[in-house]
Formats: C-alpha cells, structure tokens, sequence
C-alpha cells in the first residue's frame, strides 16, 4: 500500500516520503480501515521531528493520526463492525499510521462515520473534536451559565471549541483575526474580539473558563480574565503553573487529549442533530503529503487540513 512514512527525524522537507509499504496486519480487536481521508494536525510535524519521541527509530514510521474510511476486514473479536461501514477514528499516538492507503486501528477507537458528513470532513474531526470536548467537560466544567473565551476561535480546535461550547449552553467569546472573526460569529460564538485590532485583556473579563489553543503571551495575559476560581485549560504547556495559579487564585491545567471511540460516537450525533459542523479549509492528495505538513506547521488556518485518499 502507499503510505507517507519516516525513516528518522527531522524537517518535513528532509525526512518524510510517500511509498509503498506492507498492509498493516489486523489483531483480534483491530479494524483495518480502507482509508479515504486522514486529518493533518500539528501534532503531525512535531512527531516527524522527534519532539514526541522517547528515542530513535527502530522501524519506517508511517505519520498521521486521525482517519475516515470503509471497513476493509475486522479482527476475531470485533462482532459489531462490518466490512463496508463507513468509519472514522482518531489512532492510537503511539501507533500512528492515518497516512496511508489502509490503517488498522483498536476497536474501542473507532466510531460510525456520520452520513452527513463527506469523508473528508469526518477525518477532519476526530482530534480537534476529542481535545475540544475533552477540554470543556474533563479539565473543566462547562454548562449552562459559564461564561468561556476560546482562544484561536477560527482554528481547527478553536472552531470545535466554540459550537460545543454553546451545546453545553456556556455564553462563548472568542478571539480570532481578520476574516476569521465573521467566520466565528457564524459558527455561534456570543461576541469576538479581533486580536490584530484589540488587546482582549483589556476589554474582556469576568471568565470562569479560558480555553487557550495558543500559548505565548496569549496564554500568560488569559489569567488576568478569569474570575478568582475560574480555571484556563491549554493544550499547550504552561510555565510556572503552580505559581501562577496561586498568583490569580484560579485552576490551570495543560492537558493532551486521548482517544476514545465513545465521545467520537457522541460527536457524531452532534453533527447529526446539526450542533455541530467540523470546519474544513484545505485538502490535498496522499502525495502532497509535505505539502500539507509544510502548510499546518506555518500555522494561522482557517478550520483543517486534510489528505484525500482515493481507492
């Protein structure tokens, strides 16, 4: 099958190819996925450059970590599956494999694919909609009557952040820039503040949650924000959190997602009940593979990038 590997880390540019390489083998409670569409995320190229490593490479490393598709064979255990459903699923990080002509991925990560949605669309979903959801239920408690600012609104976490938000009936504001603020207020979000035009810390406050897709300045000014008690959840680290937190008298909690086939389920009925709509920007073919990496890395998007994989 072809797939977009590494042989060692390094640059995008440097080390990352498209091949040919074996058909992964498919374990009792795998599901081998004949891919059409991989989500493309930063945490692809920091993976490619060794940044999530504990060591060298052993073996080629096929990339990628979210994928939609058809059911191609199902494991010895898998008995609620069939070959030809339409799936999609956010792999395990320590396997990876989503660039690539098929994936077998653990039962137990593996979600219907909604029929709304194009495959392109569902592979844009699984990572940004699990740190989202996991974000605004686990690392904090929003619901009705909380009062959120999502950082990076009109990006791939961000855009998510913003619809479930109001799902759980929280009053959202958002940050964004340029076209992304229209785009942002379509998506539901109570009022934007345009970053390129406004210092949010200075027009903003009285938060209980922050949910910071930022970092930098951004995540060190969102303190002054929040309410004593209130709490800013990032999904990138925070410096000198204990510190900070006792400064402010308020939670701080940087956190990965983890994958999980049940809350992806629970995603895809809110794209179902029309709550919720993955935004997608920009795809390219399996081969463009660098390309596409090249692009996310560069940063500021409008919603997610994602390879097409065709049969």
């Amino acid at each position: 099958m072809k797939a977009a590997v590494i042989n060692q880390y390094g640059q995008v540019g440097d080390v990352v190819t498209v091949t040919e390489v074996p058909t992964p083998a498919v374990g009792p409670r795998d599901v081998l996925i004949e891919a059409r569409a991989a989500g493309v995320n930063p945490v692809d190229h920091l993976i490619v450059k060794g940044f999530m490593s504990a060591g060298p490479l052993a073996q080629p490393l096929v990339i990628g970590s979210e994928v939609a598709g058809l059911v191609s064979a199902v494991g010895a255990e898998v008995t609620d599956l069939s070959v030809g459903d339409e799936v999609f699923a956010r792999v395990d990080p320590r396997v990876g494999g989503a660039f690539a002509e098929y994936v077998a991925v653990d039962r137990s990560l593996v979600a219907a694919k909604p029929q709304k949605l194009s495959f392109e669309e569902a592979a844009s979903l699984p990572l940004v909609g699990l740190t989202a959801w996991q974000a605004l239920t686990e690392q904090s408690q929003v619901g009705p009557g909380t009062r959120v600012l999502v950082h990076g609104g009109a990006g791939g976490v961000g855009s998510v952040a913003v619809q479930l938000a109001k799902h759980l009936g929280a009053e959202v504001v958002a940050t964004a820039g340029g076209d992304g603020v229209d785009l942002v207020r379509k998506l539901g979000a109570d009022q934007v503040v345009d970053y390129r035009a406004e210092q949010f810390d200075e027009v903003l406050g009285g938060f209980d949650v922050v949910f910071d897709t930022v970092g930098g300045a951004t995540q060190d000014r969102s303190f002054r924000v929040l309410k004593p008690g209130g709490t800013l959840v990032s999904i990138v680290p925070i410096a000198d959190a204990e510190a900070k937190k006792a400064e402010w008298n308020v939670e701080a909690r940087a956190f990965m997602m983890r994958p999980h086939g049940e809350q992806l389920t629970h995603l895809a009925s809110l794209v179902a009940s029309g709550e919720l709509q993955p935004l997608l920007e920009t795809t390219y073919p399996l081969d463009d593979t660098v390309e596409a990496l090249q692009k996310v890395e560069r940063g500021g998007a409008r919603g997610k990038t994602v390879l097409r994989i065709p049969a």
